[in-house]
């Protein structure tokens, strides 16, 4: 078993970890978190770095839940998010979400709604608190 977060720097990402976190612990299960970034240069607004990965990986451990991160470079974040569910049999998948105005959405699409509809296993959706 495992809770797999979709996590990106975004003002849900805090939200959406303590939420994965939770549910690892109520699951007894461990958490993997998933950095997707289109390159892994650090200007690529979606990679995270160590550093700021660490306190995640000690408030899981602090929390008793085993966690680990995993890193994908990839052209398209979804088909990333997708395969890393189905190779890690995935549980849950907890997404950080954000609001979106109508024409945003009809534009650029979204990450999320995509995972939502997509994925093999239940989906979880966060968004920032105020």
């Amino acid at each position: 078993m495992t809770v797999v977060l979709a996590h990106t720097p975004a003002p849900s990402a805090g939200a959406a970890f303590a939420s994965a976190l939770d549910q690892a612990r109520l699951r007894g299960t461990d958490l993997v978190v998933l950095n997707v970034s289109s390159n892994d240069s650090l200007a690529d607004p979606h990679h995270v770095s160590d550093e700021a990965l660490a306190p995640l990986l000690a408030a899981a451990t602090q929390a008793g839940v085993d966690a680990r991160v995993e890193r994908v470079v990839a052209g398209d974040a979804v088909d990333a998010v997708l395969s890393t569910l189905e190779r890690l049999d995935a549980d849950l998948v907890v997404l950080g979400i954000r609001h979106r105005s109508p024409v945003g959405k009809l534009l650029m699409g979204s990450t999320a709604q995509r995972i939502l509809l997509a994925a093999h296993c239940d989906v979880l959706a966060v968004k920032a608190k105020p």
